[in-house]
């Protein structure tokens, strides 16, 4: 696991209920070990936005982690993007989502590495 740089982000991860705590911590995982790939990524930033943590590329678009009032965790991308529509072209009917602002989660075993590592990807070059 990607040791916390941030005491007051690892104090909002430790504030989650357990299968949000597990989801959300997962996809962490995975924006840190996508973001490794991709030289254009760095230096990633993880802070606090809007209470959630939230993952900054140079020329990226801001992802964001957290419990959702419909599932147990989520990932927020910019509603204004076109991320989520290219999201569900790349990949019809895999996700649940809510509009064009997240993918909504309801267990950790539903973090798929290839799929959500390809939204990812895109938004943390998406001003590339």
């Amino acid at each position: 696991m990607t040791p916390f740089q941030d005491p007051a982000v690892q104090s909002v991860f430790d504030g989650y209920k357990p299968d949000t705590h597990k989801g959300v911590l997962a996809l962490r995982e995975l924006i840190f070990e996508t973001a490794l790939t991709l030289p254009s990524a760095q230096p990633l930033q993880e802070a606090l936005r809007w209470g959630q943590p939230a993952y900054l590329a140079p020329k990226g678009s801001t992802i964001r982690l957290g419990g959702h009032k419909t599932a147990s965790f989520a990932l927020f991308v910019h509603c204004q993007s076109r991320l989520i529509s290219d999201f569900t072209s790349a990949f019809p009917d895999e996700d649940r989502l809510e509009g064009n602002r997240a993918v909504l989660f309801d267990d950790p075993r539903q973090v798929d590495a290839n799929r959500h590592g390809w939204l990812i990807a895109r938004a943390l070059t998406y001003h590339l």
